[in-house]
């Protein structure tokens, strides 16, 4: 018996392990449609459990890729993942169980690709749309887009 509890953190430690979260590699998905799951949001869906509205640019956020991106990257959690010119990719690690979200924006003339996805588990709980809703908001109130998608 005193075998078996002193291996068990080895054991937890070596199941924990290869649940981890974190990949920088992860390929830009900021075109694809959500899966399935309900766990992905997105302004290229037209369902409605996965789909979110338009982000309208403003004249000034048209040529203001840099507060935009820096407006992402306030979101809680949220660390850089990619940037290249007119797209970006933020993991959103989650405090509690540190659940990395992946959340993406890419710019295509006068609107704003939104995707948002989580990279485990079946349901996000609609985490997903409360940061794509708190990122609307902060674009709102920095005057980069407009309130009306």
């Amino acid at each position: 018996m005193k075998r078996i509890l002193l291996s068990l953190p080895l054991i937890a430690t070596t199941l924990l392990a290869g649940c981890s979260n974190g990949d920088s590699q992860i390929g830009k998905r900021v075109d694809t449609l959500c899966g399935e799951k309900p766990n992905c949001v997105s302004t290229l869906e037209t369902r409605p459990d996965f789909a979110i509205a338009q982000y309208q640019l403003t004249v000034a956020g048209q040529n203001d890729w840099q507060q935009i991106a820096q407006l992402a990257l306030s979101l809680p959690g949220a660390q850089l993942g990619q940037k290249s010119d007119n797209y970006l990719r933020v993991e959103c690690v989650s405090r509690v169980f540190q659940f990395v979200d992946d959340f993406e924006v890419a710019q295509q003339g006068s609107t704003l690709i939104v995707r948002s996805e989580s990279r485990t588990g079946y349901s996000d709980f609609g985490v997903n749309r409360e940061r794509a809703d708190l990122f609307r908001q902060k674009l709102i109130d920095a005057k980069l887009i407009t309130t009306n998608p």
